[in-house]
């Protein structure tokens, strides 16, 4: 089975009929930034970090539609690769091209069974018959089209086209200056290592004299059979002093401005890339960065995986993590004993903040029970008892009785 079978599933392409348009004129064509982003140590290792972090993300299917899936996509979703590598390529393609395809997969029957992310050199939105299909152009020369409503398109930095992302080249002037920079400290640490004396003739002397003599001075004082250690030379020199090998230091400030550049660019820092962050830093790039890419990711793959009627009904994919792996102990520790005894959290998703093995019966939720609605708190109770304070009588005068008893009376009705 070929490649481009298992992706496309054996279809032969339709003749074009003409390419698509949107509203400004515009045919959506994506074409592969060649400016070079993922070959500079720097910029690959922000890529890498970000991907890898998104690499974490779970995935939940929610309703009955797919739920058989739901394994498939938490461990392997296509035949080549697992969750893990899944989303590290989609992450990757998303940060360096800034546009990244998810197809499905489908078995025999014409059932979806996985989803792949796929990389192409030039893809373009074609029409034929009254169908949308995106037709893409691969690095051996092959071309592969599938339906437009089918496929899901990851984007970023949208801003001319209205299907596809920008390309990143815009980060070409960093680009150039991270490369020059490392051109200059390769050429300083080799000039600094290969000079090691300084020689001044005292006769006026051929150029091919000078290198002649320079060869053998080398050989005969520099080279390693010498292990005399000392330097003899005749008046053909009229100096010699050896120089003084310093290490080439990089300017910081050129350093710090290429730095700043790239992290501002990739939504990033430092103490990410170096992984030196801690729980405020942690938080501040997951909701950058981490989490806007997992909320696209799901609603892409739900939009291209469930039909319209499916999803009115709840279906759902879900990309989530762990916000709280890198959270201090104290941290952890309040969230765990606040959460859980409020039934917020139940004992699997405590040893998921602890990084620890889910337990048995751990999907269970526990409250405490002096916790109620507030509508249900005068149910089942007994109605409230009112008593009246019996107002104190005054002793009649003497020769008085009460007048027919009244005063007692009020008194034992006021009591009842």
């Amino acid at each position: 089975m070929k490649f481009l079978d298992y992706l496309f599933h054996g279809k032969e392409l339709k003749a074009i009929g003409n390419y698509f348009k949107m509203l400004n004129g515009y045919s959506p064509t994506f074409t592969s930034f060649s400016g070079g982003v993922y070959e500079m140590d720097l910029t690959r290792t922000a890529i890498n970090n970000f991907a890898t972090h998104c690499s974490k993300l779970k995935p939940e299917i929610e309703g009955s539609a797919l739920k058989s899936l739901e394994k498939t996509l938490q461990h392997k979703p296509n035949y080549f690769m697992d969750t893990t590598k899944f989303i590290k390529r989609l992450a990757t393609y998303v940060a360096v091209e800034h546009t990244a395809f998810i197809i499905p997969i489908e078995d025999e029957y014409g059932r979806l069974c996985g989803w792949y992310p796929l990389r192409a050199e030039r893809c373009e939105v074609v029409e034929s018959e009254g169908q949308l299909y995106l037709r893409y152009l691969f690095a051996n020369g092959s071309y592969g089209a599938i339906e437009f409503e089918r496929v899901g398109i990851m984007t970023d930095f949208e801003y001319k086209d209205d299907l596809f992302g920008e390309d990143n080249s815009t980060l070409a002037p960093t680009m150039q200056l991270i490369h020059t920079q490392n051109e200059g400290i390769i050429n300083a640490v080799k000039n600094s290592a290969n000079i090691r004396f300084l020689a001044k003739v005292a006769n006026i002397l051929k150029p091919e004299d000078i290198k002649k003599e320079r060869k053998r001075f080398t050989e005969d004082n520099l080279s390693a059979d010498n292990d005399s250690g000392m330097i003899i030379y005749d008046n053909k020199f009229s100096e010699l002093k050896q120089v003084e090998s310093k290490p080439y230091t990089p300017n910081a400030l050129q350093m710090q401005h290429i730095q700043e550049n790239v992290c501002t660019h990739f939504g990033t820092n430092m103490d990410i890339l170096q992984n030196k962050f801690d729980e405020n830093t942690w938080n501040a790039y997951y909701e950058g960065k981490i989490e806007p890419f997992a909320i696209q990711l799901s609603l892409v793959m739900t939009n291209m995986s469930f039909t319209e009627r499916e999803r009115a009904c709840g279906n759902a994919i879900f990309f989530s993590a762990n916000r709280l792996q890198y959270a201090s102990n104290a941290t952890k520790l309040s969230v765990s004993t606040q959460l859980f005894d409020r039934a917020l959290l139940n004992r699997n998703g405590v040893m998921d903040i602890w990084n620890m093995a889910h337990v048995e019966d751990g999907e269970k939720y526990y409250i405490r029970k002096e916790y109620t609605e507030v509508s249900e708190l005068h149910k089942g109770s007994e109605q409230p008892v009112i008593i009246q304070q019996v107002p104190q009588q005054t002793e009649p005068a003497a020769g008085e009785e009460p007048q027919n008893g009244q005063e007692e009376k009020e008194g034992v009705n006021n009591a009842s």
